[in-house]
């Protein structure tokens, strides 16, 4: 058996009393908790820290400890023979029992009625994973890091297809080992969607713009457009404004069980930087002969009135 120096783990001196040694605990395990410390070993020092305080803020076993007297820290020793006489198990010997189990037996090698340890349930981890649009659509696999330090592993997860920004995923079991046979932790995951180039995701339906020339807006016009399983035709209808939303029905994310959302293409009208001569002249054409008034209406305008 290996000794533990419960009082150079808090830093305290061995004639501590008890508010010294809670406070110097509160410190210490603020300082190590696995949600604010991601030093190397860090978990470790926190199990080390919280098993130092358990046997020292109890009054029974902080007497027990001090029976053992003083050593250095990780030195091998055998109890006293008054401790194989109180606390030792029946084929004696401690061979397979650390230092934190003997000082927990102490109850029943005093005649107390001895009390099984109460289950703890392992502790539950929460991270934030950032998808792109096709991974959410499609489905991926993601490498989870879960604990600090030595104690830590890796988990392949897998993300089904059809979730959706914000949504929250949970993996019953995955986190933390529970003692004494409590419940494993679990792990949440936090979903967001990335930014994509060319779609905006509204749950699972996705937006994009969809440039026109004017001729194609007022005319109508089949167009090419993207989307995630590839370029279709879109039939732009005649007169169509900018501002309007052009559905392509079940062309946006999976929505799970087989649903999908669905793309909307948003038009915008664009218009050339620099006209040739000849495009120059049918525009001022165009202008000479049409009644349209986009700020005060004419046919196809807001308010239908003509041009003076």
């Amino acid at each position: 058996m290996k000794f533990k120096d419960y009082y150079e783990v808090l830093g305290v001196p061995r004639d501590a009393d008890t508010d010294q040694i809670k406070k110097a605990y509160r410190k210490l395990a603020r300082a190590n908790h696995p949600d604010v410390s991601k030093a190397k070993g860090g978990e470790a020092r926190f199990k080390e820290v919280a098993e130092a305080y358990a046997t020292l803020k109890d009054p029974e076993k902080r007497k027990a400890y001090d029976e053992l007297g003083r050593r250095p820290a990780g030195e091998e020793f055998a109890p006293p023979p008054q401790w194989e006489q109180h606390f030792g198990s029946r084929d004696g010997g401690f061979g397979d029992i650390d230092l934190e189990e003997l000082l927990a037996s102490m109850g029943r090698g005093r005649g107390a009625s001895h009390r099984a340890p109460r289950p703890a349930p392992g502790r539950d981890y929460e991270t934030t994973v950032s998808l792109s649009l096709e991974d959410a659509h499609r489905g991926t696999t993601v490498n989870l890091e879960v604990g600090n330090g030595e104690g830590g592993r890796t988990l392949e997860i897998t993300i089904p297809p059809g979730v959706s920004d914000g949504q929250k995923l949970r993996l019953k079991g995955k986190g933390g080992k529970g003692r004494n046979g409590g419940e494993d932790g679990d792990i949440y995951l936090h979903l967001t969607l990335a930014p994509h180039p060319v779609f905006r995701a509204d749950r699972h339906d996705l937006y994009f713009d969809l440039a026109l020339a004017p001729w194609e807006a007022a005319l109508g016009a089949e167009v090419e457009v993207p989307t995630l399983d590839g370029p279709v035709v879109l039939t732009v209808p005649a007169g169509t404004r900018a501002g309007r939303k052009l559905r392509l029905r079940g062309r946006g994310l999976a929505a799970g069980r087989g649903g999908r959302g669905d793309l909307y293409a948003v038009a915008a009208i664009d218009v050339p930087g620099s006209l040739t001569d000849k495009e120059r002249e049918l525009f001022e054409q165009l202008a000479a002969v049409s009644n349209f008034n986009p700020r005060g209406g004419g046919h196809g305008g807001q308010h239908g009135n003509a041009k003076s």
